[in-house]
Order: C-alpha cells, then structure tokens, then sequence
C-alpha cells in the first residue's frame, strides 16, 4: 500500500481500498480501512464479519468523502425531499447493524482462528511440490477470508474433495478482462496471460474459524492422494 499511496500522491489520485474482505488485516501496524482515502468493507453473511443479509461500510478520514457517502446512499439527500445528486437506496437496515454489532464483539477471536488454521494448512502443505501455497508478507496481518492455493486439474482436483465430502471453490473462475460486461474494453483471451494461467489453477479450501485441526489433516490427506494418482 505505501508504494501505491506515494503514486496516487505524486499524481493528485484518490486511493479508495478494496477492504471487502479485510476485516481486522493489517499493513505496517494499520488497520485495513484506514490506508487510503476511503475503503468499502462487505458484510455479506459468508464474510469474516457478517450480517444476515446485504449490508457494507464505508470508512474514510474525509469529511467530504462521508458527506457524499451520506447522501449517495439515501437517494442523494441530505435533507428529506430534496435531492442535490442522483443517489441510490443503499441504508442497510437497523436489524442487521444489531447483528453486525453483538457479532463484532466475536471478530478478534474468530480471525485467531482463522489465523490458526491457516498456519496448520501451511505446515501440511508447505513441502508438497505440486502445490502452491498462499505467501505471507511481512509486516502484515492476514485475515484469511479464504485460503487459496494453486494447483493443476483444479478442476479434477474439486470433484475428487467433493466426492469425499469436502467443499471447495473458485474465487474467482473467469478474470475480470474476459467477463462479458467488459467485452467494450476490447480485450481478449491471452492479454494478461499470468492472470489467466493463476486463474486455472487456484482453488479455496474450507476456511472458517470452527474449522478443527482433525478436519484440515483430512483436507490435506485427500489432497495428497489426488496428487498421487493424478
């Protein structure tokens, strides 16, 4: 992040975060959300801190950056029945904050869980050849929302785990570049050819703070057996 805030400075540019994901990670001693000019965090149900429904946050240190959030999200007003922008519906409703609020109280633990589990994976992982695993940077807290590795015949590889009873996924099968809302930007099939090649080989293991350490070795010895025969 450092470097990319001393480029968005150099160059007059706003830096808003993908903290989507984030919950509770850190860079060099701060806190995902506060990085940059803003950041949009998603409470969808299956992220580290979820609601029961839709709901995401914005944070920022800009007064004007919060005022148009403000208004952005209520129909673009500030003051009922008038509108100084074209806006959206975007309130996220008071039930679900009384979710979000007794469940951040959790957070902190569960992203030690998360963190463990992580490095139990890690440990089993770290010396398979075919395999892998996601790298940790220094100076940073991961929150591992998902643990992702790269493998070849992911494909193969998900129906061999789900036959077994193991749940897997793609986070994410098709990049952004070869998606049909952006078809107008003109790009095609070997543009960014690392992007797509990682893009065929990542898969998401189960990753969730209950996760025991009995049913990751079972993860991982599942995994083993497909390399073997594969």
């Amino acid at each position: 992040m450092n470097p990319i805030i001393e480029l968005a400075k150099q160059y007059n540019l706003c830096v808003i975060e993908d903290a989507a994901q984030a919950h509770g990670a850190e860079y060099k001693g701060k806190k995902a959300g506060n990085l940059g000019d803003a950041a949009a965090f998603s409470f969808y149900p299956g992220k580290n801190l979820g609601a029961y429904g839709e709901g995401g946050a914005v944070t920022t240190n800009s007064e004007t950056i919060a005022n148009f959030v403000n208004r952005y999200r209520d129909h673009g007003s500030s003051e009922k029945y008038i509108h100084e922008v074209e806006g959206y519906n975007m309130r996220m409703e008071g039930f679900q904050g009384a979710i979000l609020n007794l469940k951040l109280k959790f957070l902190d633990k569960w992203t030690d869980l998360r963190i463990r589990n992580a490095r139990i994976y890690d440990s089993l992982l770290q010396d398979i050849d075919d395999i892998i695993i996601p790298r940790r940077i220094p100076d940073t807290k991961h929150v591992y929302h998902l643990y992702v590795i790269r493998v070849k015949n992911r494909e193969s590889l998900q129906n061999f785990l789900f036959d077994r009873g193991i749940a897997t996924g793609f986070h994410y099968k098709y990049p952004l570049h070869l998606q049909k809302a952006y078809t107008h930007l003109g790009y095609k099939n070997g543009d960014f050819p690392i992007t797509e090649k990682v893009m065929q080989e990542i898969i998401s293991l189960p990753m969730y703070p209950e996760l025991s350490e009995e049913q990751i070795t079972y993860v991982v010895e599942n995994l083993k057996e497909f390399l073997s025969v594969s």
